[in-house]
């Protein structure tokens, strides 16, 4: 029986953009996986401050990913109750027994907070980390965790940008899958 890897790539997608979709291509392309989960967070703890409905960003992020090779769109964190932590995902799906392994895929521009995150040393225990590049950001992680740097040329794009975009009313044709347009103006109007 072949080894099954899932590969894990979180977060709150607000909004999901054309740098996410060009990241989960390029972890696909690896053949490292079984399967890639995409969780959207349900109380993203570590950002608080007016972050859209968990509903509304589930639904983006389905729009701009369920397309993917290997790739499906989680809403397990959003159904469990309290803060999302990775750690809390990583052992539910384990016990699931659909995987031998789970990888733990992060942008470059996250590796350096990774021990602030919630029971990082048992999470670093049971992950190896996928590093997607990103431009101005080192692949290099804190001590103690094991991890590789998925191949693909950087896409510099953020989230954070985007939404500074949708705040002067700006095009976000370029940025946002084109489905996704109408799901988040949508919301935001």
């Amino acid at each position: 029986m072949n080894a099954r890897r899932l590969g894990l790539f979180g977060g709150t997608f607000d909004p999901p953009h054309v740098g996410h979709v060009a990241a989960l291509r390029s972890v696909a392309r690896t053949g490292r996986f079984s399967e890639i989960e995409v969780t959207v967070a349900g109380d993203p703890y570590l950002k608080t401050k007016d972050v859209s409905p968990a509903a509304q960003r589930l639904a983006m992020a389905r729009e701009a990913f369920d397309g993917l090779d290997l790739v499906h769109v989680s809403d397990r964190e959003i159904r469990r109750r309290g803060p999302s932590y990775t750690i809390d995902t990583v052992r539910e799906l384990f016990a699931t027994g659909a995987f031998d392994d789970v990888d733990l895929i992060v942008g470059a521009d996250l590796v350096g907070q990774l021990d602030a995150w919630h029971e990082a040393s048992a999470l670093r225990d049971l992950v190896m980390v996928g590093v997607v590049p990103r431009p101005g950001s080192a692949t290099t992680l804190p001590p103690g965790w094991r991890a590789y740097e998925i191949p693909m040329d950087p896409v510099d794009l953020s989230s954070t940008f985007i939404r500074s975009i949708a705040k002067n009313s700006g095009d976000l044709s370029n940025y946002l899958p084109a489905g996704v347009v109408p799901l988040y103006q949508g919301a935001r109007d």
